[in-house]
């Protein structure tokens, strides 16, 4: 796994990031927060940090949908979480919260069989 980076739309990417340890998710350059049953964060890579300014050290344990990022917690994104087991979406979306707005590309990523889900965060380059 070390030294691999995959796309961002690569088919069965939950398995890679399931796979993958956290120092090879810091070389990954697309945001990755990877969240339990309960919503709390326990994986969150170095892009993502650089992209919403929070340190990785503050958000683990944080409830994603309520304390890391509260502009998620709608009908796009967290619901999708709620009611889906088995997930795999990309939706253009735009962050308005700590930064100005900012167009990203969200994946969403769930099944069953995994121990995470994840919200995966593609900035578009301006």
């Amino acid at each position: 796994m070390h030294g691999h980076t995959p796309d961002f739309h690569a088919d069965d990417l939950i398995t890679e990031l399931d796979r993958a340890t956290p120092s090879d998710l810091d070389t990954w350059p697309f945001g990755i927060i990877g969240f339990d049953a309960d919503d709390r964060v326990v994986r969150y890579n170095a892009a993502e940090a650089a992209l919403s300014g929070l340190d990785p050290d503050r958000v683990i344990g944080l409830d994603l949908f309520t304390e890391v990022a509260p502009c998620t917690n709608n009908e796009m994104v967290a619901e999708r979480f709620h009611t889906c087991e088995r997930l795999d979406e990309q939706l253009p979306y735009t962050f308005t919260m700590r930064m100005s707005p900012t167009a990203v590309e969200l994946r969403l990523l769930a099944r069953p069989e995994s121990p995470l889900r994840y919200l995966l965060v593609h900035r578009h380059e301006a």
